[in-house]
């Protein structure tokens, strides 16, 4: 089965090949950047997959395509940043960091910072969609627990990895040898089930 996933983030490519197994081919889905992206207004993960699953399915006919929502939740902070993970510190306002990545992770430690480790609970959550010639296939979610730390440690990853610290492993996400991080991946879990229900 060859599956086409509707990314061209390294990140998750890389993350979602952990899953692969046997027969399955996973490929960027070509021309990506010329097919103009839905808007994910949606306020859940499941709704923004599949509406962008969905979308790209339309614009590359007989293909199957593969479309995520993903981020982070903290319990206390009642899911926030969630579907907004990757546009958190624009919401915010926040400018300090220098790439979007940076400027996301800061935020979340400043709007985090009052909160005592008991209820410091999160978990990364993955939500993927497949959908061929615009009719949905299936969808499936993979999650990680963790819990957000005061100040980033690590160099490994990328996103939230260095404040999301593993309790079972003793490390962020950031400190993880790459295979650890990638047998971990939320995204590589909801691909897993993912295949399964296909």
């Amino acid at each position: 089965m060859h599956l086409y996933v509707a990314t061209s983030n390294p990140g998750k490519l890389r993350d979602f090949n952990t899953a692969v197994t046997g027969d399955i081919t996973l490929s960027p889905l070509p021309g990506l950047a010329s097919i103009p992206a839905p808007e994910e207004d949606a306020d859940t993960f499941s709704g923004n997959a599949i509406l962008k699953a969905v979308a790209y399915s339309l614009a590359a006919p007989g293909l199957t395509v593969l479309a995520d929502d993903s981020g982070i939740e903290l319990d206390a902070l009642h899911g926030v940043p969630g579907v907004r993970s990757a546009r958190y510190a624009e919401d915010e306002h926040f400018d300090t960091g220098a790439t979007p990545d940076e400027r996301n992770l800061l935020c979340l430690l400043d709007r985090a910072a009052h909160l005592p480790a008991p209820q410091r609970q999160a978990r990364y959550r993955c939500v993927l969609a497949a959908a061929r010639d615009g009719v949905l296939l299936a969808t499936a979610t993979g999650d990680v627990e963790g819990t957000l730390l005061t100040a980033p440690l690590g160099t490994g990853g990328f996103g939230y990895d260095p404040i999301f610290y593993i309790p079972a492993h003793g490390k962020t996400m950031a400190q993880l040898d790459q295979p650890t991080r990638l047998s971990l991946s939320h995204r590589g879990r909801a691909l897993a089930a993912l295949l399964a229900a296909l």
